[in-house]
């Protein structure tokens, strides 16, 4: 996948419409920057999942300090659900401009793999794409994006081997909206220093919370994961933990039943 779109040039349809909050339509055309971070967003599966727009607002914060605020981001939509997109925006208060592409023509154009993770480009001058991936969904991909902005390469770290205290956590039967808790215990098993490079989650409905940074050789540490539920029927959600282990990350599984 990386092969075949490597250098790829993105297409953008003539005179895309972009709006704010999905409101009203605003003056906005794609600039011609050396870098831009173009983003896709198909209509399959849970739009708030698959945006995480929490997220997205720290790593553009993030890419502005470190290109000056010259790396503009284009988002397009392909849902046709303006109601769900409109509540998302306001809800988590993305001010951004995006596009809503109810003709597909944007897709028509690249015919862009269906797969989440290979849905967002770090393009050039000529819109030909220099990085594939979404960094909201994978912190090497993100590593990626600062490397080819600003120069900027991972700290490589001595490797060790964390293990779970289960792979599965079950929350059993959980009410419509409300927020449960899991408490999950890591241990550094290996011989070097743990040190956690961050988290990220299959869906906004989780979070994980933790108070420390390292965990040294033989010792332990508790995180907590927090779910809220929003729509009756079961679940199943993930949390990828990343860190300076041989595989770089691992991932647990969260699962339930949502019931009125």
């Amino acid at each position: 996948m990386v092969k075949e779109w490597n250098s790829k040039e993105i297409r953008f349809p003539e005179n895309p419409v972009f709006t704010r909050y999905v409101t009203d339509t605003i003056p906005y055309r794609i600039p011609r920057t050396d870098y831009k971070v173009v983003v896709f967003v198909d209509s399959v599966g849970c739009i708030s999942c698959k945006l995480q727009l929490p997220r997205w607002k720290e790593f553009m914060h993030e890419v502005d300090s470190l290109s000056g605020g010259n790396v503009p981001f284009i988002f397009f939509f392909q849902t046709k659900n303006v109601r769900e997109l409109r509540y998302i925006l306001r809800r988590d208060n993305f001010s951004h401009p995006v596009c809503i592409d109810t003709e597909d023509s944007f897709y028509k154009l690249n015919r862009f793999p269906g797969e989440i993770m290979f849905q967002t480009f770090l393009v050039d001058s000529e819109n030909r794409v220099k990085v594939i991936g979404n960094p909201i969904h994978n912190l090497p991909v993100k590593d990626l994006y600062f490397k080819e902005i600003a120069g900027i390469e991972a700290v490589s770290m001595p490797v060790t081997t964390i293990q779970a205290d289960s792979t599965e956590y079950h929350y059993g039967v959980v009410g419509e909206n409300m927020t449960v808790s899991r408490k999950i215990i890591l241990k550094n098993t290996g011989n070097e220093v743990f040190r956690i490079k961050g988290t990220t989650t299959s869906c906004d409905c989780m979070t994980a919370e933790y108070d420390w940074d390292e965990i040294p050789p033989g010792g332990k540490a508790a995180m907590t994961v927090e779910y809220k539920a929003e729509e009756p029927g079961d679940f199943w959600r993930t949390i990828t933990i990343y860190g300076n282990i041989p595989e770089k990350s691992f991932t647990l599984d969260f699962w339930g039943t949502v019931r009125k």
